[in-house]
């Protein structure tokens, strides 16, 4: 009979996240991924690790609190997870993305954190192959990159050091409950699992694990798709992301002076370049189910917009593309919290494009609530509990 304190469902970023940080804690843990370590979104993905693309609030001082923990870890680790502080840099269009711009930037730097407004001078003299007509844009030194798949083994290896267990290729059928409907048991295609604490960290599949427990959780995928170019030299020296990206992604109404083409599928520019010499260019953010195919017409919008800003690219090679899907949740806030209804049983899920930037806090806010601890700081915003008195199908229509 296998028996654990804490079941963590999920081996990808935020799942081995958590399960270090609870390991860590000398909790007996164990992950279950039906697939293998990082299968899933965090191998569909890119490696910025921001505070920039956050809304301020919460949302900014998860993210601070976060890439501060990437520091810490990348010096603490004895794995390589490849960070790196490199800053970040949104670039602005028009004078209307200018003056929302700095408005962003004023509201970030009232909760203490550094962002300050550049001019086009600035921008290409950091980013030589930036377009010359550019507006301006924003800048901070916070910022930086990891690899996932790394930060993810990373977190395994480091785990194990402190007991923890890994099960691959164990799919979870469902969790028995008590007649107080406390967790007892995780069930698998590979035998039961004993425990009277399960964490959801399954990201975009976590309400098919909440219906186990008849939860029903306002999580669904939200596709995007990125496109690798050839090893060239050094395009983009940091994360660079038009301001639109972050328009887009909190206010579906934002209009763009942009193509039909690049309207249709809500396409805007974010760009890096790996240790490896590749860059990779995206994106978009689009309902398609959990459809992870590459689509022809997509990537044309994508490679548009990318050259629009970067117009060297037009001469470069694409060597692949690929999709992933996001774990969207309704109110774009994560999941990270315990579930009053159901004794024993938390969610952390429904960082829709930051799980890898919000990875090491998660992990640690998580084993904090799991020990009843005082939390890295009011994670309240966060809660389960905040979808009691929501019109959930309201809320929907209002996300997408």
């Amino acid at each position: 009979m296998k028996s654990y304190d804490v079941i963590v469902i999920g081996g990808g970023i935020i799942g081995t996240s958590t399960a270090y940080q609870l390991a860590k804690k000398g909790y007996s843990v164990a992950i279950l991924e039906q697939n293998d370590i990082a299968s899933g979104t965090a191998s569909h993905t890119d490696g910025a690790t921001l505070i920039s693309d956050k809304q301020p609030g919460i949302d900014v001082l998860q993210g601070y609190h976060s890439v501060e923990l990437y520091r810490k870890l990348a010096k603490e680790f004895s794995h390589d997870i490849e960070f790196e502080s490199c800053g970040f840099m949104y670039v602005c269009e028009t004078d209307e993305e200018m003056a929302a711009a700095a408005d962003y930037a004023a509201k970030v730097r009232s909760q203490g954190f550094e962002m300050r407004v550049i001019d086009p001078k600035e921008m290409c003299e950091r980013e030589k192959y930036l377009a010359k007509d550019l507006k301006g844009g924003l800048w901070t030194e916070s910022d930086g990159l990891v690899n996932p798949y790394k930060v993810c083994f990373a977190f395994v290896e480091e785990g194990k050091k402190y007991g923890l267990d890994v099960y691959t290729h164990h799919e979870v059928t469902g969790i028995k409950l008590d007649a107080k409907k406390q967790v007892e048991a995780v069930e698998t295609d590979r035998g039961t699992f004993y425990t009277n604490k399960v964490v959801n960290a399954c990201g975009v599949w976590a309400p098919f694990i909440g219906k186990m427990v008849g939860l029903n959780i306002p999580i669904e995928p939200r596709k995007g798709m990125l496109l690798v170019t050839e090893k060239a030299e050094t395009i983009a020296h940091t994360e660079i992301l038009e301001f639109g990206y972050w328009l887009a992604k909190f206010f579906s109404g934002f209009k763009r002076p942009v193509s039909e083409l690049v309207e249709k599928h809500n396409v805007c520019l974010n760009i890096e370049t790996t240790h490896s010499g590749n860059t990779i260019v995206g994106g978009c953010r689009l309902f398609r189910g959990y459809d992870t195919k590459s689509e022809y017409e997509i990537m044309q919008a994508i490679a548009e917009r990318a050259i629009r800003f970067f117009p060297i690219l037009k001469d470069m090679n694409c060597i692949r593309t690929f999709g992933g899907i996001r774990p969207f949740c309704l109110d774009h806030l994560p999941i990270v919290s315990a579930v009053e209804e159901v004794p024993g049983f938390y969610i952390a899920a429904g960082h829709e494009g930051d799980g890898i930037a919000l990875a090491p806090i998660t992990g640690l806010l998580m084993s904090q609530i799991i020990s009843e601890e005082k939390t890295e700081f009011d994670a309240s915003e966060l809660s389960w509990s905040r979808f009691k008195n929501m019109d959930l199908a309201k809320l929907a229509a209002h996300g997408n």
